[in-house]
């Protein structure tokens, strides 16, 4: 079964507690953590890296439809983000940032509910986007545009983050090839003897890496950032190679 994991963001400590409440009768969503800022939220989100954020728009200090024009700025997948409000004002700025939904306080949990199943829906959409057919993990088939495309494990030189998308570089290709999928989904797809997140937004071939700094991957001419929660994990395998 699939299992969403969740951020509840408001500054109101009984409209978090009814969140929390209503993920955790949900068999399918999972609670990582709350806060009632979204200050906080902003680090926790790039920490926990949940699938929906149940965010309230009214707080001091930054709101949460401005934390949500944040988050369209950041580089790797988006959180998908339910609103939930006192004021139905909010209701068309909301979906300009592309909020699944807009639960309107007082909500019930049916129509808590009837949100989370729309990201559920989503989720599983995407993951159907890709296909493992080999046990030996050597070829994958991607959903391109309208055609599954086999792609050769081997031919991948690194994939790409473009929010809801991801771009998967080839080598001997002038194009990549961009699909509907989520770079956790693919990442779940690949072998990890193979393939290494390196990055919020990106995954690399451990095959085609040309040359290592401090913080920097090379591969052909592309030099791809090592992000800071995954550096002690590559450091292993670098130690491993230099060995």
């Amino acid at each position: 079964m699939t299992v969403l994991k969740c951020i509840a963001v408001d500054d109101e400590p009984l409209a978090l507690k009814l969140v929390e409440t209503f993920i955790a009768q949900t068999p399918f969503l999972e609670l990582s953590c709350s806060c009632d800022n979204a200050v906080d939220a902003m680090s926790l989100i790039r920490e926990k890296q949940p699938d929906i954020v149940f965010l309230d728009i009214n707080m001091p200090n930054l709101t949460g439809m401005e934390l949500a024009r944040l988050l369209q700025e950041q580089p790797g997948p988006l959180p998908k983000i339910i609103f939930t409000t006192a004021y139905n004002h909010y209701a068309i700025e909301g979906y300009k940032v592309n909020a699944v939904d807009y639960l309107l306080k007082p909500f019930s949990y049916e129509e808590f509910l009837r949100a989370a199943n729309k990201v559920l829906q989503l989720s599983e959409e995407a993951s159907n986007q890709i296909q493992s057919v080999t046990a030996d993990d050597e070829f994958i088939f991607l959903k391109v545009e309208y055609q599954w495309v086999r792609i050769s494990l081997k031919d991948i030189l690194y994939i790409e983050s473009l929010k809801d998308y991801v771009k998967v570089h080839l080598e001997d290709s002038q194009k990549a090839l961009l699909s509907l999928i989520s770079l956790k989904a693919l990442e779940e797809k690949l072998p990890s003897s193979k393939f290494m997140r390196v990055h919020r937004s990106f995954i690399v071939s451990l095959d085609k890496i040309n040359a290592i700094s401090k913080n920097s991957i090379f591969i052909n001419k592309t030099e791809i950032t090592v992000g800071e929660q995954y550096k002690e994990t590559f450091k292993t395998i670098v130690d491993k190679w230099l060995k």
